[in-house]
């Protein structure tokens, strides 16, 4: 069996897009899921640094834990029951 092809050239975002409309349902398909789960990696990266000790997002989770510590939190349960009581949907 022959290894598979190794593009050298850089592809233009054009010519995937072309050659993505060229592929039969499945192997688009194929692709699309890769796609998918490459977007869900990167997203998990990105959260891991913002919430990481001195990450952007640092002070929020810090905010969050002192509001839970303080008990001025409600449940998921309860909140939306609230919502539920004041017409909110």
């Amino acid at each position: 069996m022959s290894a598979p092809a190794v593009y050298v050239e850089i592809m233009t975002v054009e010519a995937i897009k072309h050659a993505l409309e060229e592929l039969s349902d499945p192997d688009r398909y194929e692709v699309a899921h890769w796609l998918e789960a490459m977007q869900e990696r990167a997203w998990d990266c990105q959260m891991e640094r913002d919430f990481a000790p001195g990450g952007p997002a640092q002070s929020l989770f810090d905010e969050l834990s002192r509001e839970i510590d303080e008990g001025n939190t409600m449940s998921m349960e309860e909140a939306c029951r609230e919502q539920r009581r004041a017409g909110l949907k």
